[in-house]
């Protein structure tokens, strides 16, 4: 005997969005990382018109003269910017400081191993190329 599950319809009621999540989904449709019908289904959004309305009221494009427009950002939203500006110059500075104290060590290794293959092997490995050395060498060599 087979039993019938009947799904039954539930309809969906109205959300009230919070402003944060209105420009969340604004602002990841604008940055291209969601079109409308994506933002429609992936957080269940009722109906496209609404994405539409949130992006004429929230978002950056000029929809009378159907040009961008650059909104100006509160003193908040700007500190608030560059601190994480500063955050990340930080750390790039560190990452920077710490591959030149690297190759400032690989340099003084280099040198290291060079001074001990010339005393084991009685040989020149560094070249001199000051030019006052250069031009004393090749007169030396011209005169018997």
């Amino acid at each position: 005997m087979k039993t019938s599950v009947k799904q039954e319809y539930l309809k969906r009621t109205q959300k009230d969005n919070s402003l944060s999540f209105k420009l969340q989904v604004v602002g990841q449709i604008e940055s291209g990382e969601l079109d409308r019908l994506s933002a429609h289904l992936k957080y269940g959004i009722q109906a496209r018109s609404t994405i539409t309305a949130w992006l004429r009221k929230y978002g950056t494009f000029d929809w009378e003269n159907l040009s961008v427009v650059a909104m100006s950002k509160t003193p908040e939203q700007r500190i608030i910017e560059l601190e994480a500006k500063v955050k990340l110059l930080e750390k790039q500075k560190a990452r920077a400081e710490h591959l030149a104290e690297r190759a400032d060590k690989k340099v003084i290794i280099f040198d290291m191993l060079v001074d001990m293959a010339e005393k084991e092997y009685d040989i020149a490995i560094r070249k001199n190329y000051a030019p006052e050395l250069l031009n004393a060498s090749k007169k030396s060599k011209k005169k018997p």
